[in-house]
């Protein structure tokens, strides 16, 4: 009889446990998302916007253990979607609140969002500046440290290293197992393009399509992963840049099944894709159809062109870049294709994140052929309309094309290396010059060494003008390994990987006896100027003196109350002699100089000489 009940009783037991097991699932699938997933209670913002994504979740009322922290709910035009908008006290501490979701005043469902305390640590958001120069790389291309994410069964596309446009599996693991050979290099920050899911079919590999902005690709490792990344990188004494893409997201980004309104994205009758003209931002007598494309149409057809008017996206996007820096502790962020995001969204995001971060440097993508198109979008830059972007640096895409030409061509009255002059003789439209970064290449534009038609010494004379002219500047992975590749064919092939970042490879780049005697001798260049430059400060904040080119030979000069230097760069197919007399307002103080490349002394400062398509960068001695 005992036996029986027993069994009997134990039979109820299971049934009621499934029975609530299956209701508890059913009430957990009501909420789907919540994001941003936790904040912090001490921010200087003191509000929050908690994204709340389920089925018919408007139909529910909110309630919370802590009902003086809900300021409003906002309901959004597709009722899966509600909107908590929350005011958060000074004293509230790390804390856990208790968020409930009632039906007909019956609690249908709850969840407990924590608020945690910000992170104060002096080595997180440290900012990076002209002292710094930057390492860009791909993390599908770099290194596979892990090969077992290489293939992810929710991730649509797989590893397929024989397409050039394919995913190859570089990862987290491996920029973290090269972070030595990014320092010895000379490099002091790292700017990674974007980490964030990309779950499209293909072409992900690149990382601009995001499908949650709130999870690292599974591909490249987890969120823990990269703060891992970011603290060791800290450790070296090396910075980290993440990659910020605010103006689309991905097609497949899970909102894209429902979204939370029709003006979410920018939508067509048929695809309808940016013109890429950004300058019809500036003109003054642009037209609104074009300016309508540019700004609205989609940067791809698998990048849904985001419209940051709408309030509650533009505070989900400010949002969540706070978190991620909050998050990770980044030192900067490099703020993708400024120019087609809303202006003045962007100008918000920039100064929120900066309320926030005031050491934290942001840089603005602005690929525009003039400078007074890029000037445009630095910060308290001299414009018309009175517009600041809020965002201190921006890229110098003007002075890559000047650089890519000046070494190709001979010098005339405005050509060859004559258009460094006049590149940096139209500064003046710069609210701060120094605040640019300069490159040979990067990501999106041709190999410099197929630029230069594999010509060794042009790519010297352009490195040595990088590195000692005004500005931040920024090496793309594989330039000191003279890697190839040309923009008009398939971009998988100009971001092809770092040899040796695979453990099949044959060569590893990563060590001198990997190289070939050409890429050590450019990686030796590039290594020997970058250290120098480490420690010399007339180069990070020095004034600039420049003369107009004679001879097709461009001298100027970087000195500060302390010191000088002096850089020549001869363009010619022969070795010249030098007559400084024209330099004398310069010279005149100073007896002899020390070439930091040849580690040569020069004597007689008023007449040397300098070898065919070659640098010299002296050090002058008084």
């Amino acid at each position: 009889m005992n036996k029986m009940i027993f069994k009997n009783n134990f039979k109820l037991l299971l049934i009621l446990f499934f029975v609530s097991f299956r209701l508890s699932g059913l009430f957990a699938q009501v909420i789907k998302k919540v994001e941003p997933p936790f904040w912090w209670s001490d921010m200087n913002n003191k509000t929050l916007q908690l994204m709340v994504y389920g089925d018919t979740i408007s139909a529910y009322t909110v309630s919370s253990d802590h009902p003086e922290l809900i300021k409003s709910i906002t309901q959004a035009e597709n009722p899966n979607y509600l909107f908590i908008n929350f005011v958060l006290p000074a004293d509230i501490g790390p804390s856990i609140i208790k968020i409930n979701f009632l039906k007909n005043n019956v609690i249908k469902e709850s969840i407990n969002y924590e608020f945690k305390i910000k992170n104060k640590e002096k080595s997180r958001n440290k900012g990076f500046d002209n002292s710094d120069a930057i390492y860009l790389l791909l993390p599908d291309r770099f290194s596979n440290g892990n090969s077992s994410n290489d293939n992810v069964t929710e991730m649509l596309e797989k590893a397929n290293r024989t397409n050039p446009d394919g995913r190859h599996g570089g990862d987290i693991q491996g920029i973290m197992n090269h972070l030595d050979y990014i320092k010895d290099f000379g490099a002091t920050t790292l700017w990674i393009t974007p980490l964030l899911e990309n779950n499209q079919q293909q072409y992900t590999y690149h990382g601009y399509a995001i499908s949650n902005y709130y999870q690292i690709d599974p591909r490249h490792g987890t969120n823990e992963n990269y703060v891992e990344l970011v603290n060791t990188a800290h450790e070296k004494d090396l910075k980290v840049i993440m990659d910020v893409v605010l103006n689309h997201c991905g097609s497949r980004h899970w909102w894209m099944q429902d979204l939370p309104s029709r003006d979410w994205i920018h939508q067509f009758p048929e695809f309808t894709r940016s013109n890429y003209r950004s300058e019809v931002v500036t003109d003054p007598y642009a037209s609104e159809a074009d300016k309508n494309l540019q700004q609205n149409g989609w940067f791809d057809i698998n990048m849904p062109d985001l419209n940051q008017q709408n309030k509650l996206l533009a505070t989900y996007l400010i949002q969540n870049s706070v978190w991620w820096i909050e998050y990770s502790g980044v030192d900067g962020i490099r703020l993708d294709t400024q120019p087609y995001s809303d202006k003045e969204m962007i100008a918000q995001w920039a100064q929120s994140i900066l309320n926030e971060y005031p050491d934290l440097t942001i840089i603005g993508e602005a690929w525009l052929q003039e400078i007074a198109h890029t000037a445009y979008w630095q910060k308290k830059s001299k414009n018309a309309d009175d517009y600041s972007s809020n965002i201190p640096v921006v890229t110098d895409f003007p002075m890559h094309y000047a650089i890519e030409k000046a070494f190709n061509e001979e010098q005339t009255w405005t050509d060859g290396i004559a258009r460094l002059y006049y590149i940096l003789s139209q500064d003046f439209l710069y609210e701060n010059p120094m605040n640019t970064v300069v490159f040979l290449d990067n990501h999106d534009l041709t190999r410099i060494y197929s630029s230069f038609q594999k010509d060794i010494n042009k790519l010297k004379l352009a490195i040595a003008f990088q590195l000692t002219t005004r500005g931040i500047p920024s090496v793309f992975y594989g330039t000191e390994l003279l890697m190839e590749g040309f923009s008009h064919e398939q971009h998988g092939k100009m971001r092809s990987d770092f040899t040796g970042g695979w453990a099949n490879d044959s060569l590893n780049c990563f060590t001198s006896g990997g190289r070939t005697q050409a890429q050590n001798e450019i990686y030796d260049y590039y290594r020997k100027i970058l250290t120098w430059r480490k420690t010399k400060e007339v180069i990070h904040t020095g004034k600039l003196v420049h003369f107009i080119p004679e001879n097709n030979i461009y001298a100027y000069f970087r000195y500060n109350e302390k010191e000088c230097v002096m850089v020549v760069l001869n363009n010619n197919q022969t070795q010249q002699t030098l007559n400084t007399n024209h330099f004398s307002e310069i010279l005149n103080r100073y007896k002899s100089g020390f070439d930091i490349i040849s580690k040569e002394k020069i004597q007689d400062l008023n007449q040397f000489k300098i070898n065919a398509k070659s640098a010299m960068i002296i050090e002058l001695k008084k």
